[in-house]
């Protein structure tokens, strides 16, 4: 009978330890940029095999959607379709630098999978992301260090035009106001049109001309962008 038991109890432990068991997460988000803001973001726990995005790869349309003009909407539906769990705009809007987003999420069986993304702004095609990290099952806490990545779907001008749907040139707008105007344009077409590590903004200290609208003293930035705390309960 107590060899019974024993072996009833280490079953049950490996099955609660198991990533393929529902699990309650604290997820926290931080900007680490000096005035780079991010649009509402996405955060996903979904199976091993989806992404949202992919380094080396082409963008798709509902990525692109997202780095260009800060829209999830299409992320959303695509991850619906694998009954990911979803939680959408943590921060109640823009989340702007030094601050946190804090969310509580629940997963599904089979979700054992982290991803999140959201554009930055004032950039043309720059979001920060990670994708597809294995949630760890132990409680505790973990910290991760949160990329810029290029969507290589637009050429980084930085220029401020309002544009920010798919195809439109330009940055839709910078948050902090930090911005200037009359720029002729600091970058052609990325050699690189996968998604890549973004390479930072050139900016200029011409606020009224120059080839940039960005100050580069204000909107530079080194990767990483984001710090991202889980913690397992």
């Amino acid at each position: 009978m107590r060899k019974t038991l024993i072996s009833f109890t280490m079953i049950l432990g490996l099955l609660i330890a198991s990533p393929g068991f529902a699990q309650q997460l604290d997820v926290r988000v931080t900007n680490l940029t000096n005035a780079i803001y991010f649009t509402p973001l996405l955060a996903s726990a979904h199976p091993a095999g989806t992404h949202i995005f992919q380094p080396g790869t082409a963008a798709s349309a509902n990525l692109q959607a997202m780095a260009e003009g800060g829209d999830i909407s299409g992320l959303v539906t695509d991850l619906q379709a694998v009954a990911a769990d979803i939680v959408q705009d943590p921060a109640g809007g823009f989340l702007a630098p030094g601050v946190s987003a804090v969310t509580m999420m629940s997963t599904t069986a089979g979700n054992t999978h982290l991803s999140i993304a959201g554009m930055l702004l004032p950039t043309n095609d720059g979001f920060v992301g990670i994708e597809t990290l294995e949630i760890p099952t132990a409680p505790g806490t973990y910290t991760y260090y949160l990329n810029a990545y290029d969507a290589g779907t637009e050429a980084n001008d930085e220029i401020i035009t309002g544009g920010g749907m798919p195809g439109v040139p330009g940055i839709p707008a910078d948050p902090g106001m930090n911005s200037g105007m009359g720029g002729t344009g600091a970058a052609m077409n990325d050699a690189n049109t996968t998604v890549h590590i973004h390479r930072g903004v050139l900016g200029d200290s011409n606020l009224g001309g120059g080839v940039s609208d960005l100050d580069s003293t204000v909107h530079r930035w080194l990767n990483p962008v984001a710090e991202l705390t889980i913690i397992v309960n």
